[in-house]
């Protein structure tokens, strides 16, 4: 599979005082595949250590924790040499032993020379019971795999490139773009966790059965979230945070017009009347990067997080594959492309998604007082606003109002139609958000 993120390992590698890599993400979205992989194509040699796999790995960290010691160690477990200044050490489910997450620190203190990866479960690395090395360690995050990757995961690498490189001020050919749709909505289906995309990949000659095994695969990896909570919780009650998370499709389905509202915390979980009650469930399930915040602004001014109000946002599911199957709709509403209410909603939680996975870590939407822009994104000294058009309508009237009010350079109309749009407003078809974020992100679009 096509990872973007592996052009940011290969910066890291290179990288003049490289710390150890804190490789983050949800579980299933493919970092020990990713990391496997960079190790065979950046390293003479990889080594990979797994602490899931092995309960003697932990005890080699019970005892002092410099690094020369834990080397010996390591070499004598693997029976093999480890090269410092030329392999990489990858440590995975790093969670199951805090007193090696800790013994990141003294490896970039006294060893910095060494290539060394951990990954493991978010909320394990975050609820370790051991002081966290902050300040120590780099970071990279590995979203579930982008519209993009998922062209590329399927060989159609014609129309890969073609979307990443067209000029959207003018409309793609039509029978590339019907291709195109026809994919995004099987997308929808699939979602972006990686064996998901590979079942989908070997079985796509019959889409009934890949369907069937997907939303199977789902089934079985929403109960291993649903397991992550019971057994990370700790002292908060897990059945809370189920109830949270299963609740998020449900509030989004009840928006009048298709389009998500601002989350209400009475509906969420039985006694829980306040965003104070919810904060400790509403947290958790973002450290484990379960849930998408889009925070809620009514002034459109930079920095955009000043604006923000803590208890006013919305909440997507991270991963858009899952949300059908937790939402329990059947894979043929979304290749009719007739699913109701539930068909704005799924378009904007894709759209939240390929924005996470274009690297913005915090979302933030427009609310005015009959008005309302899905998203904003701060490219430079700009505003530009998205406005999310799940069908081929793209007359807005809240779109207008906020053009009225700030006057954006930009504005950016996503829908099911193909054409460029005219005067300020940029019109592109749904499945190039991910392309459109990335190229504003990076300075790029206004060369077109």
């Amino acid at each position: 599979m096509y990872r973007i993120l592996m052009a940011d390992l290969k910066a890291w590698k290179i990288q003049k005082g490289r710390k150890p890599l804190v490789f983050r993400g949800a579980r299933q979205v493919g970092k020990t595949w990713l990391l496997k992989q960079f190790g065979k194509q950046e390293f003479p040699n990889f080594h990979y250590i797994n602490f899931e796999e092995d309960d003697r790995l932990d005890r080699l960290f019970q005892g002092d924790l410099r690094p020369g010691r834990l080397l010996d160690e390591l070499r004598f477990y693997l029976d093999h040499a480890i090269d410092p200044t030329r392999d990489l050490i990858i440590l995975d489910e790093i969670q199951r032993s805090p007193r090696a997450l800790s013994s990141l620190k003294y490896f970039h203190e006294q060893m910095p020379g060494l290539a060394l990866c951990a990954a493991g479960s978010l909320i394990g690395v975050f609820m370790s019971s051991e002081s966290f090395p902050v300040g120590q360690v780099d970071f990279l995050d590995l979203r579930p795999m982008s519209f993009e990757e998922f062209l590329q995961g399927l060989g159609e690498d014609s129309l890969y490139e073609l979307i990443t490189r067209h000029n959207f001020s003018r409309p793609l050919p039509a029978s590339a773009h019907d291709r195109l749709w026809e994919l995004w909505k099987q997308y929808l289906v699939v979602g972006g966790l990686p064996e998901a995309v590979q079942i989908f990949s070997d079985q796509k000659s019959n889409l009934y059965d890949a369907f069937k095994a997907i939303r199977a695969l789902q089934k079985t990896m929403l109960d291993a979230y649903l397991a992550d909570m019971a057994k990370h919780s700790g002292r908060m009650n897990a059945l809370n945070l189920e109830r949270l998370w299963r609740n998020v499709p449900v509030q989004l389905a009840q928006a009048q017009d298709g389009s998500a509202t601002k989350f209400r915390f009475r509906e969420a979980v039985s006694g829980i009347r306040g965003y104070e009650q919810l904060l400790g469930p509403l947290s958790w399930l973002e450290k484990a990067d379960l849930l998408i915040r889009s925070s809620i602004v009514e002034n459109a001014a930079l920095p955009l997080a000043g604006y923000a109000r803590e208890n006013r946002f919305k909440l997507y599911l991270f991963d858009v594959g899952l949300l059908g199957a937790l939402a329990g709709l059947a894979p043929v509403v979304f290749l009719q492309y007739g699913f109701g209410n539930y068909q704005g909603y799924v378009a904007e939680n894709f759209v939240a998604q390929e924005l996470r996975a274009a690297g913005l870590d915090r979302l933030f939407c427009w609310q005015g007082r009959t008005s309302e822009i899905e998203f904003l994104l701060a490219a430079g000294t700009e505003i530009i606003p998205w406005e999310v058009k799940s069908g081929r309508v793209t007359h807005s009237k809240s779109l207008t109002v906020y053009e009225q009010r700030h006057a954006p350079k930009t504005a950016v109309v996503l829908s099911a139609r193909n054409n460029p749009g005219k005067g300020p407003r940029l019109q592109a078809p749904l499945y190039a958000a991910g392309t459109l974020a990335r190229r504003m992100i990076e300075g790029s679009w206004r060369k077109e």
